[in-house]
């Protein structure tokens, strides 16, 4: 019988001693449990990552693919880079053998265009823009806008601005302005010297009709010879 009593006594110590290490195993663990769930200082976390939140860059320049032209219709503006000299059929989203697009938005608003060349940015505002190429180019061979004007005095203010912005031959076109003064009435069509100052070749294709309410200047960019 005192052997019993003895063992039973053994058994309520040992028990008593497990409930009392158990609270002290639980604070343990609950001042350590920081430590053990932080991370390994040498990885960045996605708070503090540097591609954390970050968004893919669109570019800043149009497409000709169907999607690109009508953004442009629909937005009223095209920016195309020819930084380079060139237009590749590649950076404007169309396949090797396009043609590009034809896009007029006669009677819908003018397209606020820029073309950003070597050297400064060639602009203009315009319901029609053309893409020349051929299939076997990689590249157009000229990107062609038209300029329009309501008056004589609108139309010779553009054809200076395009003296000073792009290097067209001023003596060239002051004569054909002089000229066009005595006559006000009459009709000319008259290429002017192209200019280069921008890194590319622009050229003005005059269309002047003195007896219609709106004159033409065909602009005419391409890379530079």
């Amino acid at each position: 019988m005192t052997t019993t009593r003895t063992a039973a006594a053994g058994k309520r110590r040992r028990a008593s001693g497990v409930v009392l290490l158990l609270p002290v195993l639980a604070a343990s663990l609950a001042l350590g449990g920081c430590q053990l769930s932080a991370p390994d200082p040498a990885t960045p976390s996605s708070a503090t990552s540097p591609s954390a939140g970050s968004t893919v860059k669109t570019s800043e320049f149009s497409t000709l693919d169907a999607a690109g032209v009508e953004t442009i219709r629909s937005t009223g503006a095209a920016r195309l880079d020819m930084s380079s000299g060139t237009l590749d059929k590649a950076a404007v989203q169309v396949t090797p053998d396009s043609y590009g697009p034809e896009i007029n938005t006669r009677g819908a608003g003018k397209i606020n265009l820029t073309i950003v060349a070597p050297s400064g940015e060639i602009t203009g505002e315009s319901d029609r823009i053309r893409f020349n190429t051929t299939d076997k180019r990689t590249d157009f061979s000229e990107v062609t806008y038209f300029l329009t004007a309501q008056s004589a005095e609108e139309y010779f203010a553009l054809i200076r601005e395009g003296v000073q912005r792009y290097g067209i031959d001023g003596d060239s076109a002051e004569r054909w302005i002089s000229s066009t003064e005595s006559a006000p009435e009459g009709k000319s069509d008259f290429s002017i010297t192209s200019g280069t100052a921008t890194g590319l070749d622009v050229n003005y294709d005059l269309r002047y009709d003195g007896g219609k309410d709106t004159q033409v200047i065909i602009v005419h960019v391409r890379p530079v010879a």
